[in-house]
């Protein structure tokens, strides 16, 4: 279940990502760079990959601890860039959402490491 998930909401920001940086092209307006770059990412490529492996290792996507790691990384995904575009666009004091989105996707990251290891030779 959580590997359906992961996959099509990896989709759904890669999409997103993606049409950002068309819009970004069109406009000759790069400012929204970075943020762009870790919702392709971090939110496109990681929970893809992520969700791959719960797919092919069903056991590990089995466990409690892909839910949450799975949630963790889609809540991390959307705020890590979403809290960069906040930073370049609004300024340094929203400066906590991308480092609170960082540390999310570094947690999510840590658990998935930790279900490779439980799961990798099932």
């Amino acid at each position: 279940m959580i590997a359906s998930v992961m996959m099509c909401v990896s989709a759904v920001l890669l999409l997103i990502g993606m049409l950002a940086g068309v819009v970004m092209g069109m406009q000759q307006d790069f400012t929204l760079a970075p943020a762009h770059a870790h919702l392709n990412l971090v939110g496109g490529v990681l929970l893809f990959m992520f969700g791959l492996y719960y797919r092919l290792v069903p056991a590990a996507g089995r466990l409690a601890m892909a839910t949450v790691q799975g949630s963790l990384h889609i809540a991390g995904a959307v705020l890590f860039p979403v809290g960069i575009a906040l930073v370049t666009l609004k300024g340094h004091s929203y400066v906590v959402a991308p480092i609170v989105g960082s540390l999310i996707v570094v947690v999510a990251t840590a658990l998935f490491v930790t279900i490779v290891f439980r799961t990798s030779r099932s």
